[in-house]
């Protein structure tokens, strides 16, 4: 009894203990919050003010890096290594005396926010070696049972696969086109480096006609270079037209912060800067263009004027929601129909 009662108590401790790895825009909130109490505990010390100048420029950088990958462990680890560093030169500066009170606590209050940091650099590596250990890190078995349920393609309702990550995966596809040999092959959360992991398994071997490309919002989170994104869409595309499958690669959506104040972890911006979702949209554009193949720009008419996803097709401010996906169907419909075309029988008009 009491070692079961032993168990019990353990396994409840485990399920109360809170999330170490923090959400993206409660790291940006630490770091700011951090950076704040490092300027304003230095002004207590006379010497620490000259001395650790350097070192707060390295910290406005780390947050800076933060700001544009807060999941970005090698950012997070720039941001732990500085602000240690503030505080070890911290406790070798001679303080004044009688020590200002609200001075010692914010050293205090530094020095929690950083265990706080650290607890999530772990939780960081931790998630990454478990992605390492993982027998299927890209996901190729998610639809494998489907895969092998699926028929021959019909010439007169042309295949179509749409390929991408949550955007494509919350898509109900056959709703919005009925009809239609639509099939959905995006999975939450991934990069366009799983997705090329998995294009022979979800893409080629179904023998679609055409295949619909959306990715790299996931790849800027983790702060993957834009040509390394661009090059997986290009090898994608490469793939498929040697197959010959018909290419279409969409642009990436903006997001916006418009519904930050429902729920904090839906400040996308820092996150997904606009300026770089709009620069990785213009390389594949260029690139589908040079290449000969379709695009589709879900950008432009969903963007609001302060270049923000419009708050009516997002409730979370990154995923459409039901009006997004209504502005989006015709959008990538016009360009399946270009470049796989319904066949329709003789003697049949076409609806």
């Amino acid at each position: 009894m009491r070692l079961g009662a032993l168990l019990v108590a353990v396994a409840t401790c485990a399920i109360a203990q809170p999330e170490r790895r923090l959400a993206p825009a409660d790291v940006n909130a630490l770091a700011l919050r951090m950076l704040q109490l490092m300027e304003s505990t230095a002004i207590a010390v006379p010497e620490l003010v000259r001395t650790s100048t350097p070192v707060l420029e390295n910290v406005r950088q780390a947050r800076a890096n933060l700001i544009r990958g807060p999941g970005h462990s090698g950012f997070t680890l720039d941001m732990l290594t500085h602000s240690r560093a503030y505080l070890v030169l911290a406790d070798a500066m001679p303080k004044p005396y009688p020590f200002p009170e609200e001075a010692r606590r914010q050293f205090a209050e530094l020095r929690d926010a950083s265990a706080r940091l650290e607890a999530h650099f772990r939780a960081l590596l931790e998630r990454k070696e478990a992605d390492l250990r993982s027998p299927d890190p890209n996901q190729t078995s998610r639809y494998r049972e489907e895969n092998q349920r699926v028929g021959a393609s019909r010439p007169e309702v042309p295949r179509v696969i749409f390929m991408g990550d949550s955007i494509t995966d919350r898509w109900r596809l056959n709703e919005y086109f009925p009809g239609r040999d639509f099939l959905n092959r995006g999975i939450e959360g991934q990069t366009t480096t799983q997705m090329l992991a998995r294009f022979k398994a979800d893409v080629l071997d179904l023998k679609p006609a055409a295949v619909v490309i959306l990715g790299g919002a996931n790849d800027l989170v983790r702060g993957i270079p834009i040509v390394e994104i661009a090059d997986n869409i290009e090898m994608m595309a490469e793939l498929a037209r040697s197959r010959g499958i018909k290419v279409i690669v969409a642009s990436v959506l903006a997001v916006s912060d418009h519904h930050r104040a429902v729920d904090p972890n839906w400040e996308r911006t820092p996150a997904r800067p606009l300026e770089k979702i709009r620069a990785l949209n213009e390389v594949l554009r260029a690139s589908a263009a040079r290449n000969g193949h379709a695009w589709v720009d879900y950008h432009s008419p969903s963007a609001g004027p302060d270049g923000q996803l419009k708050a009516e097709l997002a409730d979370d401010g990154l995923h459409p929601n039901a009006q997004g996906y209504r502005l989006m169907a015709p959008l990538v419909l016009e360009a399946i129909d270009r470049v796989a075309p319904p066949v329709v029988p003789k003697g049949k008009k076409r609806k």
